[in-house]
């Protein structure tokens, strides 16, 4: 702990009157930006692999949270101790399957005990919820968004029977999209292509994935791919712009077997 202590330190003398300029302008509001990019940079560091860099990542969002409970205990609003004895209390209070005398003997077990522990704390607090679907952060990613409305929406009935319903879904709103396409109105094309994504959200949710990751594992994948593409292109003398349809496809296929 001698290593935490260390960077709490560092962390109030640059918050001090004669610490650093820069970070003694911060705010929790100007800090939200870098709390999503530290986010973003920790899942960057996991998918490569690379120990070092995960190291590195971890300790800058570290340092977020650090940093935010040392705004609020100058404002005397609370400390960097409530924040870790909190997160303490609640691990203990949720997993008495571990810490207490319930019984969990799997996983879905873990999470139904979990959300049941939730209510009565809400409950314990006064705090009625006027929808199933409140207190979903409205910053999250569009996807994993979707992924927690549908998630809270399953579990009081809304759902389907079965994963073939949702395929169902999914082929009817390619459809609707076909039948959009065919007007002159975009507005209704957006609202075709957000009705897919959402339904292919829940197909995602039925598999037990993640679509924000599956679509960054996708996204990797093609950029993985049309560097490749870059490559050979180069290596043949060829300009992208002027490459046809039947060049994009060789070369396409080409990158596929070796990315």
């Amino acid at each position: 702990m001698d290593s935490f202590s260390r960077l709490i330190e560092i962390t109030a003398q640059l918050r001090a009157p004669d610490g650093c300029p820069w970070d003694r302008e911060q705010t929790h509001h100007t800090l939200r930006a870098s709390l999503i990019e530290e986010s973003a940079e920790v899942l960057e560091a996991i998918e490569s692999g690379d120990d070092a860099h995960l190291c590195e990542e971890l300790g800058d969002l570290l340092l977020q949270s650090v940093f935010h409970a040392q705004i609020a205990a100058e404002e005397g609003r609370f400390t960097l101790d409530d924040v870790v004895n909190g997160i303490c209390d609640k691990l203990i209070r949720r997993h008495p399957h571990v810490f207490g005398d319930a019984n969990a003997e799997n996983s879905a077990q873990v999470i139904q005990n979990w959300e049941a522990i939730k209510r009565d704390e809400k409950a314990a607090r006064g705090e009625v919820s006027a929808s199933v679907l409140a207190g979903i952060p409205p910053e999250l990613p569009a996807l994993a968004q979707a992924l927690k409305i549908s998630k809270k929406a399953a579990k009081v009935g809304f759902e389907w029977e079965n994963e073939a319903g949702v395929m169902d879904k999914l082929r009817e709103e390619v459809g609707e999209i076909e039948e959009a396409l065919e007007g002159e109105s975009n507005e209704r094309v957006a609202e075709e292509i957000g009705d897919l994504l959402f339904t292919a959200v829940n197909l995602a949710r039925w598999r037990g994935l993640h679509p924000e990751l599956a679509l960054r594992d996708v996204n990797r994948k093609f950029i993985a791919r049309f560097e490749a593409m870059e490559r050979e292109a180069k290596a043949r003398g060829l300009e992208l712009e002027q490459l046809s349809a039947a060049q994009w496809d060789e070369l396409w296929n080409a990158a596929k077997l070796s990315a």
